[in-house]
């Protein structure tokens, strides 16, 4: 050929390529971030945008950007590139949910809730924008409320570059495998993917004083040049399931999933697991206690929800292949990514997505089978998630105590790996001990606290009055409060179907034995006796303070009005005194515990606190006589009055009372009748009646 023409052909052909590369300078940035090199993609894009002139070139260039920093979990970088798309008007409306998503991702919740409804105003179908939404709202309750789980990264195990998805290598929980880009890592390439080292398999130990040795890789029949991770392994501890993506010419081809029989203190080679097509990406192994299912993720199967979901496959015996892929349908599996599962030995699957509402980008969810055999997905919360990516949860066992892992703030590297131990639901009785009818602290109470297995606490309580027991989940309890020359105290807590924890802020009354007592609402038809079916109630009460304390023996008083001849009062009043002794023994009262004394008229009320402050025409310690209702200014106010007056009350007589082991045998004591009339000469209230202090309301005319 004439060189002139092949010099011109060469030229002709430089200015053609010249002018493609000139054409279209996205060409190698779309070429790096269409094989995953996101990494490499970045600074291409960032290049292309100073040589594209059209404005929706430029709109396209820092979207993609923004997709870059966003596959690469770089939420404040995605966060600003692809709010330029927004402010831009890049034309696909994913720009204003990945905005969203990167407000969200960084704790912006406010403004993230803002950013997914203009979201919602373009697409206003899309699930994830709703999810969005309702995420926001939640994801603040749940960080002001933290779950019991306490979290703690494990600096033992982490480095400056990724350390995630962990998983126990030995039956009693002290050796660990997890996957690390540390720089001594087999693979000496950087990823164009991530910029870090290629990752690696490590392990760790943890000796009898709970301490972790520093990781080492595993040898080089695990690792290789190529990328390994996400590790698993049932509790038998002979077969080590991981996931390999082979790399070639520093270009990330197809990750699948390999298995590893453990040979003495080491590993044999892997072999490459057939799950289904090579060309079909399986990554993320969670293998059964039987070894019989695997759980993995993948976004290449026909018959998925969208982005990667959760599959499993199965085997009826160890020796048999695994049968064809199951996808582990709506409940577990959504438009967005599902990762990262972990199945638990009583058949609990947890799992990481961006899909179901959460707090950021992924986070844990544990799914339970239902009644109807439907998975039940339920969120972790904080602090087992964060506005970060949380994925890789394994557990020691059945306990609730094992590791995650996470890229949060204030870690040491990009991904972390944290421990975390379930603290114990913590309920706390609080308490304080008051005289029931002055309402002033008592000291000096023996406090009892009996719980419904049979365990008895006992302490005095503090000279402010207060005292405090430390309860247990699923527990009823009852309380008895003890003190010389007042009747016991009583109270009840229950801590069953409570899952959270609780202060129980208690008030114990005690009310003093030596003036009488007064029982409200005693009830009766005009100028008759029988107790009518309103005072039940306080006259159930009276039987309870009896049961609860069983050594006092009381005298029943009842009280009238002035307003009829003073001895049939005294008749009326003393027959209702006896129906309410025996409505006492009908549930069980000891007959000679009860005295019934009737006092018509003869010991007028005196007006207490209360009826003072309900009154105003009434002054507390005013003497309710005749004489003083009678100079009452209206009708109204001496009914008020007269009602006052009527009561019934009772009167503690001694706290000594026993009965008798054996009644057939033994002597029975005597009673408080009996005592009294062999003692005439010791003097009692019966005769001359202290006048209650207290309020209570007996119908009577």
């Amino acid at each position: 050929m004439n060189i002139r023409i092949l010099i011109s052909v060469l030229l002709l052909s430089l200015l053609s390529s010249l002018a493609i590369a000139q054409k279209d300078p996205v060409a190698e940035a779309d070429q790096a971030f269409n094989a995953g090199e996101y990494y490499s993609a970045i600074n291409l894009y960032k290049q292309a945008y100073l040589k594209v002139k059209e404005n929706s070139k430029k709109a396209e260039v820092i979207y993609k950007t923004g997709l870059c920093y966003r596959k690469i979990n770089d939420a404040p970088q995605a966060e600003v590139w692809f709010k330029k798309a927004v402010k831009v008007k890049y034309t696909n409306p994913l720009a204003n949910l990945y905005f969203a998503d990167a407000l969200k991702q960084n704790e912006k919740y406010d403004e993230a809730l803002i950013a997914y409804q203009d979201y919602l105003k373009l697409v206003p179908s899309d699930v994830r924008g709703k999810n969005g939404v309702e995420s926001c709202e939640l994801a603040s309750k749940w960080k002001n409320k933290p779950s019991r789980y306490e979290v703690e990264n494990m600096a033992f195990f982490n480095s400056r570059e990724s350390d995630f998805s962990t998983t126990y290598a030995k039956k009693d929980y002290s050796i660990v495998i997890f996957t690390s880009t540390r720089m001594a890592s087999a693979g000496t390439e950087v990823s164009g993917a991530t910029g870090q080292s290629f990752a690696d398999l490590y392990t760790a130990t943890e000796d009898k004083k709970g301490k972790w040795s520093v990781p080492i890789p595993l040898t080089e029949n695990v690792n290789s040049g190529h990328e390994e991770g996400t590790p698993s392994i049932a509790s038998k501890g002979n077969n080590l399931f991981f996931t390999r993506c082979l790399v070639e010419k520093k270009v990330m081809n197809t990750c699948q999933i390999y298995s590893s029989v453990r040979k003495g203190v080491d590993w044999d080679v892997p072999v490459y697991l057939p799950i289904i097509s090579d060309s079909v990406e399986a990554v993320h192994p969670s293998i059964s206690e039987d070894e019989l299912t695997l759980y993995f993720a993948s976004s290449d199967i026909p018959g998925g929800q969208g982005g990667k979901d959760i599959w499993m496959i199965s085997r009826p015996t160890a020796k048999d292949v695994w049968g064809a892929p199951i996808n582990m349908g709506k409940e577990i599996n959504t438009p967005g990514n599902e990762a990262f599962p972990n199945i638990r030995e009583d058949g609990t699957l947890y799992f990481a997505s961006d899909g179901h509402i959460g707090m950021g980008g992924l986070d844990i969810f544990k799914a339970t089978k239902g009644k109807t055999d439907k998975w039940l997905v339920e969120n972790m919360k904080y602090p087992i998630n964060s506005a970060s990516d949380d994925f890789g949860i394994v557990f020691e066992g059945a306990i609730e105590k094992g590791f995650f892992s996470s890229n949060r703030m204030g870690g040491k590297g990009m991904d972390d790996i944290y421990s975390f131990i379930l603290r114990p639901i913590q309920f706390n009785l609080l308490g304080v001990v008051k005289n029931e009818k002055t309402g002033e602290i008592l000291t000096g109470v023996t406090v009892k606290l009996i719980a419904s297995d049979g365990v008895t606490q006992e302490l005095k309580n503090e000279i402010d009055g207060s005292f405090k027991f430390r309860l247990k989940p699923n527990m009823d309890y009852v309380l008895t409060t003890i003190k010389e020359g007042f009747l016991n105290g009583k109270g009840k807590e229950t801590t069953k179907g409570l899952d959270e924890d609780r202060d129980f802020n208690l008030t114990v009354t005690m009310a003093p034995i030596e003036k009488p007592i007064e029982l409200e609402n005693i009830m009766y038809d005009v100028k008759k006796w029988d107790l009518r079916p309103e005072s039940m109630v306080s006259l159930d009460k009276l039987v309870e303070v009896l049961n609860d304390n069983p050594n006092v023996t009381i005298e029943l008083r009842s009280h009238t009005d002035f307003r009829d001849e003073a001895a049939k009062n005294l008749e009326l009043s003393q027959k209702r005194a006896q129906s309410v002794v025996d409505f006492l023994i009908e549930r069980g009262i000891e007959p000679d515990r009860l005295i019934p004394k009737g006092y018509g008229e003869s010991a007028p009320n005196i007006v207490n606190a209360k009826d003072a402050k309900s009154y105003v025409f009434l002054k507390e310690g005013d003497v309710l006589s005749e004489e003083y209702i009678k100079k009452l200014a209206t009708v109204e106010e001496q009914e008020v009055a007269h009602q006052i007056n009527r009561r019934t009350e009772f009167q503690v007589l001694r706290t000594d009372y026993k009965v008798a082991a054996n009644p057939q045998t033994e002597e029975t004591p005597k009673s408080d009748v009996q005592e009294r009339e062999a003692t005439p000469d010791v003097k009692t209230e019966t005769t001359e009646p202290t006048p209650s202090e207290t309020e209570g309301k007996v119908e009577e005319q």
